[in-house]
């Protein structure tokens, strides 16, 4: 399954969620990204038959070895170009929404151009 730039922003959602709460239901994500809950549940639906998450019995999301691997990156992108952005003298709010918007269409090389510039 070809991930979407709106399935990458689903994980790093559960990813940040599961660091911050720990356990993530789907209202969780639904209350933090400001979308409905049945976009969510679908969203969580394609997500589980792409392998990058699954449910507990309990309701709870689980990110899978892959879904985990791409949150990361992209929390790791966003969390880069926000500071990139803040030192060349962006305000911390844009550069926090310019990232979200950048992170999931930066090359490779430019990305880590930004992290070579932060040291």
């Amino acid at each position: 399954m070809n991930l979407q730039e709106s399935g990458e922003m689903y994980l790093e959602t559960i990813f940040v969620l599961s660091k911050k709460i720990g356990n993530v239901r789907s209202l969780d994500v639904a209350e933090y990204m400001n979308f409905s809950k049945p976009s969510v549940s679908r969203a969580v639906g394609l997500l589980k038959k792409g392998e990058f998450l699954t449910t507990t019995k309990e309701g709870f999301l689980l990110l899978t070895p892959i879904g985990l691997e791409i949150a990361q990156k992209i929390y790791e992108r966003h969390t880069i170009i926000t500071d990139y952005l803040v030192k060349i003298g962006v305000d911390r709010d844009t550069a926090l929404q310019d990232a979200c918007k950048m992170e999931h269409h930066i090359s490779e090389e430019t990305f880590n151009a930004f992290k070579k510039q932060l040291g």
